[in-house]
């Protein structure tokens, strides 16, 4: 059994749609195949699916304890594809407990399936990356825009950080070392990780073997989507060097989807564009990808975060990684890499700036008014 977790650094990238396309394409050359909504919070898979589920879900499953991971699995139209649903109105579903995540988990990787497909949250969240470290092997979906490589970037950076927070107790001196940093408020977010990883094998070389271990089987598959130029291709080749370069980590390149204006027409018609129109640009792109996850032998092994541990990084501090402080050393760290070039930052200094502008002119709207209502007498 294969688990492969699809996760993005940001949403609107086509995350869900790859999901569920993936799912029925590896159904189509008879593999089982189990699909699960674990964008927790935010449900929307089976509107993509073009599947009426019931009321049972992921939610709950983590909301109550006597649930059996077959309560909440449904079989799809698709033979041999079974459906895990999520649930957007049920309160406490996007916070997870680690027992309950640690239930989950063992009771997907208990599953007897083929494959089994995570389609996560977008974004940063502890548990969006501690489902996406359950294999090495993750598939990261991005556009070639320069907020979603960024993004990627910072997901593929948090997923280190979260791995790294894994290998060290509150007894290792590593810990004082790091929860210094934290407090220092800038330095663990703009450190090189490489003179990171050398002051913590100075301190507690069995940390840092520790962390290399796991880190060799971190292997993210990039999927590039939505592209409408051949040149955009270069955007997911510079990302690939930054992870190498800045992470120490390697990529593999899964393809490259082009966009296709049947999926707005699939949408409609609630049918997976694999299925609504076999031919299409965009199904053939999504075959080509499941082609080469059959080609994979994967060992799933064991998960590479400490699912037993969320205090080390307090708060929410992976979240905090994609503050203004850290994007803009990762944004050095892309530029420094080709990833990004000086028109990308120009273009985003641009963006900003007429963001600023509108917001001062809103700004001044609202004031005026104020003083207007002030002026007749209202009591503001």
């Amino acid at each position: 059994m294969q688990i492969i977790a699809v996760a993005s650094g940001k949403g609107g990238v086509g995350k869900s749609l790859v999901s569920a396309n993936l799912a029925i394409a590896l159904t189509q050359v008879n593999k089982s195949v189990v699909l699960a909504d674990l964008d927790l919070g935010g449900s929307n898979l089976h509107l993509v699916l073009g599947e009426h589920v019931g009321t049972r879900g992921i939610g709950t499953f983590l909301n109550n304890g006597k649930t059996k991971i077959h309560d909440i699995m449904y079989q799809t139209a698709w033979r041999g594809l079974r459906f895990i649903p999520g649930e957007a109105e049920l309160p406490g579903a996007a916070n997870v407990t680690s027992p309950s995540k640690k239930r989950l988990v063992k009771a997907l990787r208990g599953l007897d399936a083929d494959y089994i497909i995570l389609d996560l949250g977008a974004g940063t969240s502890f548990n969006t990356i501690d489902f996406f470290l359950l294999s090495g092997c993750g598939m990261l979906v991005a556009t070639p825009t320069l907020t979603s490589t960024l993004n990627a970037y910072l997901f593929l950076k948090n997923a280190v950080f979260r791995i790294l927070n894994g290998t060290y107790t509150r007894e290792s001196p590593v810990h004082s070392y790091m929860e210094d940093l934290r407090k220092d408020g800038t330095s663990l977010q703009k450190i090189h990780l490489n003179k990171l990883l050398e002051s913590i094998r100075t301190m507690d070389a069995h940390v840092y073997d520790s962390y290399m271990a796991k880190v060799e089987h971190l292997r993210p598959r990039l999927v590039m989507n939505m592209l409408d130029d051949p040149k955009d291709v270069s955007r997911s080749h510079r990302l690939r060097i930054s992870a190498r370069e800045y992470l120490g980590i390697e990529m593999d390149s899964l393809g490259v989807i082009y966009r296709d204006h049947l999926q707005d027409a699939a949408q409609r018609s609630s049918l997976p564009i694999v299925a609504y129109k076999p031919q299409s640009v965009l199904s053939q792109a999504i075959f080509r990808i499941a082609d080469k996850i059959l080609e994979i032998d994967e060992d799933v092994g064991e998960p590479l975060t400490n699912l037993e541990s969320d205090d080390s990084f307090k708060g929410a501090e992976l979240e905090a990684e994609a503050d203004f402080n850290l994007k803009v050393s990762s944004l050095e760290e892309l530029l420094h890499s080709g990833a990004l070039t000086q028109g990308d930052l120009v273009e985003t200094i641009r963006t900003q700036q007429m963001e600023i502008g509108a917001l001062k002119k809103e700004n001044r709207f609202i004031k005026k008014k104020l003083l207007d209502a002030a002026d007749q007498g209202f009591d503001v």
